[in-house]
């Protein structure tokens, strides 16, 4: 029973990570990478379908992004997709190929992203906290039951903390990488 409960209580603080991740992953900086077309939506034949899986997707060079769709007749809907995607975007098909040039960021935009990353990253930090608070609720339930002990209610709260403190520390990492990322010219 206390092994499913820190089993459960890792799983969704690393869910929760990996959300974050994903979150900052769209957060775009002035370099090009091909994760930050990861989300886009194209209209396939009636069905709205990953960009990923309709296009073959690569960097040109460190700021452009190469979109080659599958078929030729998905130009014109990929370009549309990506230019809707509200990423700030702008692509240009030359024949075949789209190309999406990424623009400089400003200072001002760079500190409003800077702003984002942060209260991304207190999001997180508020679910794994949230997390902790049902994992103790949980022990206390099965104390109340009399189902386990004071003391390994006492250790396994313990032992959440050090969960929660370890998955505060790596958002943190993560915060701290971005932000360099973001403020790099």
């Amino acid at each position: 029973m206390i092994a499913e409960i820190r089993k459960d209580t890792e799983q969704r603080m690393r869910k929760s990570l990996d959300a974050l991740r994903a979150d900052l992953g769209k957060i775009r900086t002035g370099r090009a990478h091909t994760g930050l077309l990861d989300h886009v939506m194209v209209d396939y034949y009636g069905s709205p379908t990953l960009v990923t899986q309709v296009a073959n997707i690569t960097l040109v060079d460190s700021r452009t992004i190469g979109v080659q769709p599958y078929e030729k007749n998905m130009v014109g809907k990929v370009e549309r997709a990506i230019r809707d995607a509200d990423l700030g975007l702008n692509p240009a098909t030359n024949g075949e190929l789209i190309r999406v040039p990424m623009p400089m960021l400003t200072e001002e935009r760079r500190r409003d992203l800077i702003k984002l990353v942060k209260s991304e990253g207190e999001d997180a930090k508020i679910a794994v906290r949230n997390i902790r608070r049902d994992a103790n609720h949980g022990l206390k339930e099965l104390l109340k039951k009399k189902e386990i002990s004071e003391d390994d209610e006492r250790r396994m709260q313990d032992d959440i903390q050090k969960l929660t403190d370890r998955f505060v520390l790596e958002i943190d990492q993560l915060l701290a990488a971005k932000e360099v990322d973001l403020m790099a010219v």
